[in-house]
């Protein structure tokens, strides 16, 4: 059973209640969800005045640099920063390094800084199971601006994009031409894009690719209130961390005005409503007796071609579905 955390002691901003705390959410044993329910309650009251930011980025880009740079110029200013970091599981042994606070030495040390890397656990969409329970503890942990690093970038790997308030991608110099620039997918969803490793003898490279880019958010990225900037800088020599901060608060400003970071917010939570159905279904159902008894059985005959999976799905959802019935009447 994951430690029961201090909410006084959370709430006042102690990082090791933080820590305790997305343990208990993040657990998968029955005993600890309705104690990790009850925590997520008390703290809504707590939450909403953070600023979230999801990262997103091709491997190589540099986004554990980029965001300790960043970071570290946010608690600069003044800012509490949090950084939720996804680590990709292994398909196979099904473990991760979890290394976010080795790539981030200086940050990991900063005494107005959160790091916390969780597994992404077979989670499609480049986030953890509990991403969204993750933001709010550290909004009632009273971080100002929490950044979401996610596994990677892909056409799927956009669900972060449903829990934050900017979407940043991040590019590297010559990463793309015009076709590559209006692919549909994440592009469709960014607020802004930051091209990094603008240095040296790349700054030639990072314009013609900024040129790209520009164009093609001309071309279908049209009659919005917020069109993307594409920015560069440098992360490795921390140039061009203030221009990027700037376009994500004028994001900000525009979106409390206009009424679509409320809006974007609401969206959010219907979406995480149904995430959550998907998730405590799946937990209840293989929690089960009748299933944990069944289970085993059922995908040994359907890894034999005894059974087909669909049949298997079936049976196990009688099963659950049967039990309901029974306890009801």
């Amino acid at each position: 059973m994951a430690a029961t955390p201090d909410l006084k002691a959370l709430t006042s901003g102690s990082r090791r209640a933080l820590a305790k705390s997305i343990t208990l959410i993040e657990s998968k044993r029955a005993q600890d969800r309705e104690a990790a329910v009850s925590l997520i309650e008390t703290v809504l009251p707590h939450t909403g005045d953070s600023l979230r930011i999801g990262i997103s980025g091709v491997p190589g880009v540099g986004k554990s640099t980029f965001i300790e740079s960043f970071g570290l110029n946010l608690i600069s200013q003044g800012k509490k920063v949090a950084v939720l970091a996804v680590d990709p599981s292994s398909p196979i042994a099904g473990g991760s390094i979890l290394g976010d606070k080795t790539r981030m030495p200086e940050l990991s040390r900063a005494e107005n800084a959160f790091i916390r890397p969780s597994p992404s656990a077979g989670v499609m969409g480049g986030i953890a199971q509990r991403t969204r329970e993750s933001i709010l503890l550290c909004e009632a942990a009273g971080y100002d601006v929490i950044l979401i690093e996610t596994v990677g970038v892909g056409q799927s790997e956009v669900e972060v994009y449903g829990m934050v308030d900017f979407f940043m991608l991040l590019m590297v110099p010559n990463s793309g031409d015009d076709l590559q620039g209006i692919k549909r997918g994440i592009t469709e969803l960014v607020d802004g894009v930051v091209i990094n490793k603008a240095d040296g003898e790349s700054m030639g490279l990072a314009m013609q690719t900024k040129q790209f880019y520009q164009t093609a958010f001309n071309i279908f990225r049209t009659n919005e209130a917020w069109k993307p900037k594409i920015l560069t800088c440098s992360a490795l020599e921390r140039k061009g961390l203030d221009d990027v901060w700037t376009m994500v608060c004028d994001f900000e400003q525009m979106a409390k005005e206009n009424g679509m970071l409320d809006r974007r917010r609401r969206d959010q939570n219907v979406a995480w409503l149904k995430k959550l159905i998907t998730i405590e279904l799946e937990q209840r159902i293989m929690s089960s007796d009748e299933v944990k008894q069944s289970y085993p059985d059922l995908e040994t005959r359907v890894e034999a071609g005894e059974l087909t999976p669909f049949s298997a799905a079936n049976q196990i959802l009688g099963l659950v579905f049967s039990e309901v019935t029974g306890r009801e009447q």
